[in-house]
């Protein structure tokens, strides 16, 4: 079959919301039922102002992303109809796009834990101290920059609608796997797919699970490329240099602002680049110590 090229109406027409729009009741049932079950068995999953802050910041990011959407496809089609490739929209390219989107994925994420800039595009998901199925809202504002990731995907010649319904399938199921109420599934399930406990080793701040499992839907490739860990103690939530604030604004913003003031500190181009991409845990804990050692000379003052 010849490819024929796609004009950005033709995506915009394409009814692949109806996922999100049957899936919303459920999980925020789903939130309310976890809710109330933390609360009667006083197990303080949920704090209210938290609980608010994720829940503003995703609706936010739900209202932007509808902003944005002509964008978003104008860059998705502008390299669809670039490319001379072409995979026909049948039952195996859903397959097909799953497995490489999933992989793309897992490396996309790698980095925006490996690199200060494209951490301050994720750090908001990770700088709660609770761990709930509302965690999942947390999602920045700022992470549609991340789309230069898929291009490989996108450059293999998916049809859009193809694409599109595997990514939101992608995106809604990160919403299950963060709950502290489903413990080890069976063997052959935590060996192939992303679980709960493997995700809440990838939200810890435990030393021996920092960096780890990065797998969105698949844990196959954290097995593969050396960044899975079992979850063995209890994770301790949150980020190594915590925020300590509500306000959703400074939760997505405040490694922005963070990494914007060192650069402007810079010595050349080349040492902005490289507080830019360099590890935002080694950053964080070298601010730490400084604080640390702050402290220690005020106590002998």
């Amino acid at each position: 079959m010849e490819k024929v090229k796609i004009s950005l109406e033709d995506v915009a027409n394409l009814d692949f919301t109806t996922i999100i729009w049957i899936a919303a009741p459920v999980m925020f049932t789903l939130v309310a039922l976890e809710s109330y079950f933390s609360y009667k068995q006083n197990k303080k999953l949920y704090e209210g102002k938290d609980f608010l802050a994720s829940t503003f910041i995703g609706v936010v990011n739900i209202l932007l992303n509808g902003v944005m959407k002509l964008g978003v496809f104008a860059f998705f089609l502008f390299f669809y109809n670039l490319t001379p490739l072409y995979i026909p929209m049948t039952w195996w390219s859903f397959v097909l796009c799953f497995i490489a989107l999933d992989f793309v994925r897992y490396w996309s994420h790698r980095i925006a834990h490996e690199q200060r800039f494209w951490w301050s595009t994720h750090v908001v998901h990770h700088n709660s101290e609770y761990y709930n199925l509302s965690t999942s809202f947390r999602l920045s504002w700022t992470q549609n920059l991340k789309i230069v990731f898929f291009l490989p995907v996108i450059l293999m010649g998916f049809h859009p609608f193809v694409f599109l319904v595997v990514h939101q399938i992608e995106v809604l199921y990160q919403f299950w796997i963060h709950t502290e109420y489903i413990k080890k599934l069976p063997k052959p399930i935590e060996y192939i797919f992303t679980t709960p406990s493997h995700h809440r080793v990838h939200h810890s701040k435990n030393e021996q699970y920092l960096d780890k499992n990065y797998g969105s839907t698949l844990i196959i490739w954290d097995r593969m490329f050396g960044t899975f860990a079992e979850e063995v103690e209890k994770p301790v939530y949150g980020i190594t240099k915590p925020i300590n604030t509500y306000n959703p604004f400074m939760l997505v913003f405040h490694e922005w602002i963070a990494l914007f003031k060192d650069m402007t500190k810079a010595r050349s181009i080349k040492n902005a680049l490289q507080m830019a991409f360099g590890s935002p845990v080694d950053y964080h804990k070298s601010e730490m110590e400084k604080i640390k050692v702050h402290k220690t000379r005020l106590k002998k003052q």
